[in-house]
């Protein structure tokens, strides 16, 4: 089943380079695929276009015919739609959310409509340098060939055009990140990290590559790097600096919240309660702007119990379930939420 759309800036003006369009799911992001320059975009569900390490997902998305509740021709059953949403997301804009729960899966193709767009005001000084401005025209050129190959699935292809835009142009930051995506799509880990430790080493205010090295480290459970590598972006974090009095038109989208995920996890593993509890606050800061992440609550829900304040992890909990109903776990955290709040009650007659 194909799921159709464009996406479009609130006041009219052309839409960012980077765009792309996710279907998220109970909190997790699912699917993600770039946009065209004009703003189409097609998804094809029951694929993953984007296999990068997203520590919010709850499992992935199986291969069709690996799931008995997969129809083969259509890819996604009505019943795995619940909970899912597309949204658009770019550098430096927020975007409006479109429900999956009522699509029509009798049919192959469905048109979503827009996905609206609008800039976000960040901090003074948080832009990004120009030099991806300076790239010449070929190697532009073949940099924007390899996202077309990319959005298509074609990775061999991706990544031979991606490699001519960085022979070009060796310091073409988004080129380097967009070939370490590539590398990491083809299992080539290592590829992928001296790919992204390139662009993070051109540009250091380019942030989603220093992303993409904390989620490689936290995959491999480095946690000592998944330290350093945090602290180097949250230095960046153009939201803890004052007021803002205008816009970031070249901002970086990142997911601050899986960034102070893994640090809090990394804490967390080290034995540092104080730093993971300060970290998974900062995270859930975070949510306040529209991101959902439901295995950062599971995480507080822990810490919380180890300071014996049982009702903040409830709550915890109960935020999971709701954000993540038919996750593999929930009835576990289901039963583990009847004994704390059993063990409420008996603190309260005691009391």
């Amino acid at each position: 089943m194909f799921l159709r759309g464009r996406v479009a800036t609130s006041d009219g003006t052309r839409i960012p380079h980077d765009v792309k369009v996710e279907r998220i799911c109970n909190g997790g992001v699912r699917q993600q695929v770039y946009a065209s320059p004009n703003g189409g975009f097609d998804m094809q569900l029951g694929t993953r276009d984007n296999d990068v390490l997203d520590a919010s997902a709850v499992g992935r998305t199986s291969p069709v015919g690996a799931n008995p509740n997969l129809d083969p021709s259509m890819g996604v059953s009505r019943r795995q739609l619940l909970g899912c949403e597309l949204r658009a997301t770019a550098s430096g804009f927020r975007s409006n959310t479109v429900s999956l729960m009522d699509v029509d899966v009798l049919n192959r193709s469905l048109d979503v409509g827009v996905l609206v767009v609008e800039r976000t005001s960040k901090m003074q000084g948080a832009t990004l340098s120009a030099i991806p401005y300076k790239a010449p025209q070929q190697a532009w050129k073949a940099y924007e060939k390899g996202l077309e190959a990319e959005k298509n699935n074609k990775f061999a292809e991706a990544r031979k055009y991606l490699e001519k835009a960085v022979a070009i142009f060796p310091r073409y930051a988004v080129a380097w990140f967009e070939l370490g995506t590539i590398l990491q799509k083809e299992n080539q880990k290592e590829g992928a990290r001296e790919a992204y430790t390139r662009a993070a080493t051109i540009d250091f205010k380019f942030l989603p590559p220093f992303v993409s090295l904390a989620a490689l480290a936290y995959g491999e459970g480095n946690w000592t790097e998944v330290l350093d590598i945090t602290s180097r972006i949250a230095d960046l974090d153009p939201w803890k600096q004052s007021a803002s009095n205008g816009y970031i038109m070249d901002a970086d989208g990142v997911n601050y919240t899986a960034v102070y995920f893994y640090e809090a996890v990394a804490n967390y593993k080290l034995n540092r309660m104080a730093a993971a509890e300060k970290s998974g606050l900062q995270a859930e800061h975070y949510l306040d702007v529209g991101t959902r992440f439901p295995q950062l609550h599971l995480l507080m829900a822990d810490i919380f119990l180890r300071k014996n304040n049982n009702a903040t992890a409830i709550s915890e909990l109960e935020t999971y379930l709701q954000l993540a109903p038919h996750a593999a776990n929930a009835d576990s955290v289901k039963a583990q939420l009847v004994t704390l709040k059993q063990k409420n009650v008996a603190t309260s007659i005691r009391e």
